[in-house]
């Protein structure tokens, strides 16, 4: 609750109690069909109802909040908001075009650009978030590394935690035949790459996937497997997993259950990481070309309206999430990471100011950049065959980050007088990046071909996975 005062939180009560009010299953109507439709009409809105699919994680906030405020009314938009099961029926529903566009991973968008995914063209024009994940793991694995862990004199864990305090753990599991196995949610996901990094970090083996191959358990010291994330915590429980990497409200579902134990959130991971962004078709977007720039208007109204302030209105994005037709959870859960705070176990919140970012340091700008260092993982780990060259991953992330969409709506913005234009970067498309990884690895995003290779775990330039390893 810090960071919000006491007449900020009574607003945002009485918000919530009028939103509950309205609407079919909680869903606002933000502002008259009618209306919304001479607005559409007014504007050239060539697609006025559209239907948009999210997975219940608290980065879908930009859309809630969007649909909530009348941000998409207000552009003559009629939205529905769309729970999907996971992020394969998710990603099947935008190239069917049963959705219209969709909150997704960036490897969703990435791997159909690289060729290793949907053979439909798929794009992305604005991120939903940067840093919103954490690595859980069980109460029994954090009881057998918990006298290990360096800590400080107040007697709390130091982060962030390498994971080389599992190695015992992973040992004496394959010492008894078993594997340790870890979850993730889909295999070019976010929480993939970045539980990678961690693990490899700290010495351990995630492996590796051959050609064609979604398993990627070739070599693998820890095996990691595909977990929709609000499975997480009840796969975990059920002992399936020892652990999962997954977005928020997950990991603190698993704290509230007191069943696990957060070890460390992604900004202490591979520094700065784009989370989700907001995809769509390349055929919808140059057959909706309007309608595109409305719906990004009203997605960076709302990213601003989730960061002004130092986070004044985050209380009230809560309310927003925790109905249960968006994410479902519980209020003191979604609190516990979305105001700069992130709880790793009971009397134990920390600062986490980089932790959910939405707008501010450019979080919705789709920086060429934050795309690439996907790309760089999807080699590195045997997704991507072969080794590329630099140019290769120029060229494939311009093919699918349309960071012009996002200026031509900033400008729209601000033209209106609805944004400054000192808001917005001022950029090639490439972040600056200052955040150390775990490792220490330092990450050039104009040199990704080297990058991609430098890591003591991981393919180098020349190497293929096969059946027998790595040669």
């Amino acid at each position: 609750m810090s960071g919000f005062g006491r007449r900020g939180m009574i607003v945002a009560m009485m918000a919530s109690v009028a939103l509950a009010g309205c609407g079919k299953g909680g869903q606002a109507p933000a502002g008259d069909t009618g209306d919304i439709a001479k607005v559409a009409a007014a504007n050239g809105i060539e697609k006025s109802n559209l239907k948009l699919g999210f997975i219940k994680l608290t980065d879908i906030a930009p859309l809630v909040v969007a649909k909530e405020k009348g941000f998409f009314a207000e552009e003559g938009l009629n939205v529905t908001l769309e729970p999907q099961a996971n992020w394969k029926v998710l990603l099947d529903g935008v190239v069917s075009g049963q959705l219209d566009a969709s909150h997704m991973l960036a490897g969703q968008i990435l791997a159909s650009g690289a060729g290793i995914g949907a053979k439909t063209k798929l794009i992305t024009p604005f991120s939903l978030d940067m840093n919103g994940k954490g690595v859980t793991i069980s109460n029994a694995v954090y009881e057998q590394i918990a006298a290990s862990l360096p800590k400080g004199p107040d007697g709390k864990v130091i982060m962030p935690v390498s994971a080389s305090v599992l190695k015992p753990v992973v040992a004496k599991a394959k010492a008894e035949g078993k594997p340790f196995k870890m979850g993730m949610v889909f295999p070019v996901s976010t929480h993939n790459y970045v539980l990678r990094y961690w693990l490899a970090a700290g010495g351990l083996n995630p492996g590796y996937y051959l050609p064609g191959d979604a398993a990627g358990t070739t070599g693998a010291e820890v095996q990691l497997s595909v977990t929709p994330p609000p499975q997480m915590p009840s796969t975990m429980e059920a002992g399936t997993i020892s652990g999962y990497s997954v977005g928020e409200p997950w990991n603190q579902a698993a704290v509230k259950k007191k069943i696990g134990v957060p070890i460390i959130v992604d900004p202490d991971i591979a520094g700065t990481t784009a989370d989700k962004v907001f995809g769509m078709t390349e055929a919808f977007a140059q057959k909706n070309p309007k309608t595109v720039q409305a719906l990004l208007r009203a997605l960076i109204r709302a990213s601003q309206w989730l960061d002004a302030d130092g986070g004044k209105n985050r209380a009230e994005a809560v309310k927003m999430l925790a109905k249960s037709n968006y994410v479902g959870a519980d209020e003191d859960v979604l609190l516990a990471s979305m105001t700069g705070k992130f709880t790793f176990g009971a009397g134990d919140t920390r600062d986490t100011p980089e932790f959910n970012m939405f707008f501010k340091d450019g979080a919705s700008y789709p920086y060429y950049s934050d795309g690439i260092w996907y790309l760089t993982q999807m080699r590195r780990w045997g997704q991507i065959v072969e080794a590329k060259p630099d140019q290769w991953y120029m060229d494939t992330i311009k093919s699918v980050y349309r960071p012009d969409l996002y200026d031509e709506a900033a400008k729209a913005l601000v033209a209106a007088g609805k944004a400054k234009a000192e808001d917005f970067p001022q950029t090639d498309g490439y972040r600056t990046y200052t955040r150390k990884a775990i490792d220490g690895v330092s990450y050039d995003a104009h040199h990704p071909a080297a990058y991609a290779a430098s890591f003591a775990i991981g393919l180098k330039d020349g190497q293929k996975v096969t059946p027998a390893g790595v040669k």
